[in-house]
């Protein structure tokens, strides 16, 4: 065993969690505050191979979040996705990381080759055809997002959410999250601090989250067998509890949202680990 692949200290992952996670690839979409931290502790747990997908490179309003950057990296006009791979790869240096510098649409093919699809985009439009897009290919779906409101004594509220959907349960549109009022509005318009608004402490808390979820998944130290997760994190307080907005009935059919032949996975596919 070499000295970076020491995992003793989370051996309560199972015997096999080791391999799991090595063999595991997963995409991240969108490389700002919340997906560099994503990033990061993907490569910290041992994940081995990376799909990182980002059209934009550094300016200097990411440098208060974005994990991983500096200030060179700034004056380099350096891609998102370069920066990321390098933090990966600093980790993990026999990582398999696949970086590329466009809008997740013209690279879906990168998402058909995860096993788990990370959602950190902006608008409810966005995140609704990336759900879209994993549900495609029969992929589990884990999103998150902030926002920041101001109040009507001129302070601010900050909350976020990390949903977590996968084939065969409630997506997020069967949830009550992405609603037609929702879906409507221009997906930029982010609450009355700005355009999105981002604090490193909230994204890295809703990245944890993320990450969590996907831990559940993939190796057996739970036994938490959940159709999906949404919790919700109130900044002000600094509490995460389950979400009481779901309007979700369990049934046995499927979610009329992502139905139909197009919408039911790849046949030739398989994941592929184990």
């Amino acid at each position: 065993m070499t000295e970076d692949r020491d995992f003793s200290r989370q051996s309560f992952l199972g015997s096999r969690a080791e391999s799991k996670l090595a063999a595991a690839r997963v995409a991240i979409v969108g490389l700002g505050g919340g997906g560099s931290h994503i990033a990061q502790q993907l490569a910290h747990v041992g994940v081995g191979h990376y799909r990182l997908i980002d059209p934009q490179a550094i300016d200097a309003s990411n440098l208060n979040r974005l994990v991983g950057a500096t200030k060179a990296d700034l004056d380099a006009d350096r891609p998102k996705v370069e920066i990321l791979s390098r933090t990966i790869l600093g980790v993990r240096p026999w990582a398999d990381v696949q970086a590329v510098q466009k809008n997740w649409q013209e690279v879906d093919h990168l998402i058909k080759d995860a096993h788990v699809v990370f959602g950190c985009v902006d608008g409810y439009g966005q995140r609704d055809y990336l759900e879209g897009a994993a549900r495609r290919f029969g992929l589990p779906y884990i999103d998150i997002g902030m926002d920041v409101t101001q109040l009507a004594d001129g302070t601010f509220a900050v909350a976020g959410q990390m949903i977590m959907t996968r084939p065969g349960g409630p997506c997020m549109r069967c949830l009550g999250f992405l609603t037609p009022d929702r879906l409507s509005q221009e997906e930029n318009r982010y609450g009355d601090a700005g355009i999105n608004p981002q604090v490193v402490w909230t994204n890295g808390t809703l990245a944890s989250l993320a990450v969590g979820a996907f831990m559940q998944l993939m190796t057996p130290w739970s036994n938490d067998k959940n159709e999906y997760w949404w919790l919700e994190l109130e900044g002000n307080s600094q509490t995460v509890t389950p979400s009481q907005q779901p309007k979700y009935i369990p049934r046995q059919n499927p979610c009329p949202h992502h139905a139909g032949a197009d919408s039911i996975g790849d046949p030739f596919y398989a994941l592929g680990i184990s």
